[in-house]
């Protein structure tokens, strides 16, 4: 019977332990997101994509063209777009209290109008923790120059 509590016991005293262990870095909750915002962007999941983004969310993109919240779920819910690859590769994650800065490349091909296109983009998008929650807030893709 001794034996039996002090085994219960110990099993108590681990359990916040291994609930630290297995709760996710904020790295790791950054890299996941940015998975599942480049994935709900190639399946032209709107819903999911506006839930993910801050109110005053801006985005740049590989034109130099500028949009907002409405504005870019607008322009990714155009129809003349299909998005075959959208991948994201060399992701680095800086966190700086309820921020979270992410670098890194992407890769996109499908067609406009019936015209094949690819990118190979660097990207910087920049995560805010806001309610408890984080939020994209703001979005830049910019095509390297040839060299």
């Amino acid at each position: 019977m001794r034996v039996q509590k002090l085994l219960i016991l110990g099993l108590f005293c681990c359990l916040p332990a291994l609930s630290i262990a297995q709760a996710a870095s904020p790295e790791a909750t950054i890299l996941a997101l940015e998975k599942k915002w480049t994935d709900a962007y190639k399946l032209r999941n709107i819903t999911l994509m506006t839930s993910m983004l801050a109110d005053d969310f801006v985005i740049t993109v590989e034109d130099g063209n500028m949009y907002g919240k409405m504005g870019y779920m607008s322009h990714t819910a155009d129809t003349s777009t299909q998005v075959d690859v959208a991948e994201e590769s060399d992701l680095k994650v800086r966190i700086h209290g309820n921020v979270a800065v992410v670098t890194g490349a992407y890769h996109e091909t499908g067609t406009f109008k019936g015209k094949r296109y690819e990118y190979h983009d660097r990207l910087t998008d920049v995560w805010m923790k806001i309610d408890g929650q984080w939020r994209l807030l703001a979005s830049q893709y910019s095509v390297p120059l040839a060299q």
